[in-house]
């Protein structure tokens, strides 16, 4: 089952059991989804699941800035919404490696040059890491 299949799946038991900040989050995620189908031109079901994973980390981020604001602002209740739809969120996520997994692929490659790097981590590892971490890592070994 793709991705966008899952979260669809978990959109329906969120409409039934009455679940909003679910609802609102994967209702979001559904839309950016669609967006980017309609920008590549292809079938809604043709997106990939690495442009899922793109999708739900930009969410997260997007998240952690509203949790940011609203912290500022001492609205403890909003805080609490955002927490648990961003866990909803990273929930669909797969498990992102660590810095020491990032080093040993690294230390495995050929071509460490940053762009060589970069490039390998997107083909192979999209959505599995946080591409500035890998940035990071990559700049230490040149």
């Amino acid at each position: 089952m793709s991705l966008i299949q899952e979260i669809n799946k978990r959109h329906i038991v969120a409409m039934k059991e009455k679940d909003d900040n679910a609802k609102a989050i994967l209702s979001i995620v559904k839309n950016k989804a669609l967006l980017l189908s309609i920008e590549k031109q292809i079938g809604k079901d043709a997106v990939e699941d690495k442009d899922i994973c793109s999708i739900l980390q930009k969410t997260a981020k997007e998240l952690d800035d509203e949790i940011q604001a609203f912290e500022k602002a001492n609205r403890s209740e909003q805080v609490e919404n955002l927490k648990c739809q961003k866990s909803l969120v990273e929930s669909f996520l797969p498990k992102q490696l660590s810095d020491d997994e990032i080093r040993a692929i690294v230390e495995k490659l050929e071509d460490k040059k940053i762009g060589s790097v970069m490039k390998y981590f997107q083909q192979n590892y999209a959505g599995m890491c946080d591409m500035s971490k890998v940035s990071a890592i990559a700049k230490s070994y040149n």
